[in-house]
């Protein structure tokens, strides 16, 4: 019930407010990793965003690189909401199959998910009523399960028994976002 209450008030709240926005990051789409998105408005200075940021390679230069993140994040608009400074919170998902920065030029890589959790601070700035340009980077804290793998034997290299285990503080998100708005 009190889920159905929650979205409930979510809907009404987007309906309300009428600005609504689909963006793409151009920055990663033009190194081969899409981040799309969309950015609605929940309140006089608040917006939602719900953003995924996905590498399809199966393989760059013979190594797995695939992962997706999943990011809602809520954010504040000190001046007004699409138009100057904010800040914003998320918690987030993971799924990769890719080498991990520590094991470059290794013949290891890993396999598994995990979650994030931090803030980003970005401007956005109008170009017209249709169109705008968000710049922003966040980052913070990374919490991955996963498998290790070597790449030639495809064999377990780590002796976790369920799940290896690993964080670290990061930046993990960044660029310029051209939104364009759908109502």
């Amino acid at each position: 019930m009190k889920k159905l209450l929650l979205i409930t008030i979510l809907l009404v709240s987007i309906s309300s407010q009428s600005q609504t926005y689909v963006k793409v990051n151009a920055l990663t789409t033009l190194l081969g990793v899409p981040n799309v998105g969309i950015e609605t408005s929940i309140g006089k200075k608040s917006t939602f965003q719900l953003d995924i940021l996905g590498s399809p390679w199966k393989s760059v230069d013979g190594k797995p690189f695939q992962f997706y993140i999943f990011i809602p994040e809520y954010r504040y608009h000190f001046k007004e909401k699409h138009n100057g400074f904010y800040v914003g919170a998320h918690i987030g998902a993971t799924a990769f199959n890719f080498q991990k920065w520590n094991y470059l030029n290794t013949d290891k890589y890993e396999k598994g998910f995990g979650y994030v959790m931090g803030a980003t601070i970005g401007y956005q700035a109008k170009i017209n009523d249709k169109f705008v340009l968000d710049c922003f980077l966040g980052g913070g804290n990374q919490q991955g399960f996963y498998h290790g793998y070597y790449l030639s034997t495809g064999e377990r290299y780590e002796t976790a028994k369920n799940w290896n285990k690993s964080g670290e503080w990061l930046p993990y998100r960044g660029g310029v976002m051209v939104s364009y708005r759908i109502n």
